[in-house]
């Protein structure tokens, strides 16, 4: 009985390491885990407008906030004008079943106009993934539900474009001045977000 259920665990463990249908996202927030203020974006790969938020904004926000806020990345790849968007969220969610999330997604906003197919496996390796676990994970589309749950909670929410930020669940325009701001009320305010 003990065999079994050893082998059954690592059957699971293999299944979800390697694309086998985990619904589950295994990215992690960045900043503080306890943080009071909770602040999201919607993004989108392959949008321009995501990658220069990216360098000039998402970055200098936790440079300063980082021991302040939780920051949530939530996928809203806009299909029909970006035709690698959904494909390279679902590489991102892979490359977060090996802990390497936030690692893809710099390497993906910093080389956005290479993104093709041939590139999410160059930049699964350039990230230190197994590239053959990812690119099975990502071929099987296992990931694919994730991605669509993230974009379909930002309809439910009103996003209509990218990158789209919240703070403690009220939008906030796309500014390293206007979303610190938001920030630094909502630290006054002192409210768990919700």
């Amino acid at each position: 009985m003990k065999k079994f259920l050893t082998l059954s665990i690592l059957s699971t463990s293999l299944l979800a390491a390697c694309g086998g249908g985990s619904e589950v996202s295994m990215r992690t927030p960045k900043g503080s885990p306890n943080a009071t203020v909770l602040v999201e974006e919607y993004a989108d790969l392959q949008c321009p407008a995501c990658a220069a938020a990216h360098a000039q904004v998402t970055t200098p926000l936790l440079e300063i906030y980082s021991d302040k806020i939780r920051f949530e990345f939530h996928h809203f790849p806009l299909r029909s004008i970006h035709r690698f968007a959904l494909d390279a969220a679902e590489m991102s969610e892979c490359a977060a079943d090996q802990g390497k999330f936030w690692e893809f997604i710099d390497v993906a906003y910093k080389n956005q106009s290479e993104l093709g197919f041939e590139a999410l496996v160059d930049w699964a390796e350039v990230v230190g993934l197994d590239v053959d676990v990812a690119e099975r994970c990502w071929k099987s589309h296992s990931k694919r539900d994730i991605v669509l749950n993230d974009y379909k909670e930002g309809r439910d929410r009103d996003v209509a474009g990218t990158p789209t930020f919240f703070v403690n669940g009220e939008r906030v325009q796309t500014g390293v001045d206007t979303l610190g701001a938001a920030i630094e009320a909502a630290i006054q305010d002192g409210k768990m977000p919700l």
